[in-house]
């Protein structure tokens, strides 16, 4: 589940954003204020995703909120949520460690859509950080820091799609994946280009990493569906 922490001091925007978030599929948690907000993020022991943080409260504002929070946990999104236009302020949210700045008023698919990103990204970074730092298969070695292909010992030069299609393989090896599915991942599930670029761009690889591209041993095609990666074992 999503979890979220929203701290706003006026309940009817308080109330209007944990309903909106609670549609786009959030487990909200609410406060009115930034005692109460620091409070409940500490019994939860920061189990959040992301915090919403109003900046103008009374008492501790959004600002102190924003520090204590991530004193404590650097992999937590923050959004600061203000009436206030000033450049400085989103300046000083960002210099005191948020991620994003939401000025109100605001719509809610502009709310979803930036608590969105900001989820996506700590999803990510959370994922990052719990892979290996190599894939091995076969006589390959992949290394996901310098995203740079071995094949016994010796770099094979990728594009940046290509390492993405390698890392997609190793990641589901002796997987059949479906083209539809490489595409989606690789090229994102807004393009609407044509399909064939998956079959153009494998082959491609397979020049660079197949002894005889035309009898691959690594890279197989699954006829009517889409390629599978073994480790050098025939089908």
């Amino acid at each position: 589940m999503k979890r979220i922490l929203v701290v706003e001091d006026e309940d009817a925007i308080r109330d209007f954003v944990v309903i909106n978030l609670k549609r786009a599929g959030y487990e909200v948690v609410d406060a009115a204020n930034g005692e109460d907000g620091l409070r409940i993020f500490e019994e939860n022991d920061g189990n959040f995703d992301v915090a919403l943080l109003d900046i103008m409260m009374p008492g501790i504002d959004g600002f102190a909120v924003c520090k204590k929070i991530r004193a404590q946990s650097s992999s937590i999104g923050i959004i600061m949520l203000s009436a206030k236009t000033q450049e400085m302020d989103k300046v000083n949210g960002l210099m005191i460690g948020a991620d994003d700045y939401v000025t109100k008023p605001f719509s809610p698919s502009e709310l979803v859509a930036r608590v969105d990103a900001i989820h996506r990204r700590v999803t990510m970074a959370a994922q990052q950080k719990e892979q290996p730092d190599e894939i091995v298969s076969g006589p390959f070695t992949l290394n996901l820091k310098s995203r740079m292909l071995y094949k016994n010992g010796q770099v094979i030069d990728l594009t940046q799609v290509e390492y993405q299609i390698m890392e997609f393989f190793l990641n589901n090896q002796n997987v059949a994946l479906e083209r539809s599915d490489i595409l989606s991942k690789v090229w994102g599930e807004n393009y609407f280009g044509d399909i064939k670029i998956v079959d153009v761009n494998i082959r491609r690889l397979r020049m660079k990493i197949e002894d005889e591209p035309s009898a691959p041993q690594f890279l197989l095609t699954v006829w009517g569906f889409g390629y599978k990666w073994t480790a050098g074992m025939p089908a």
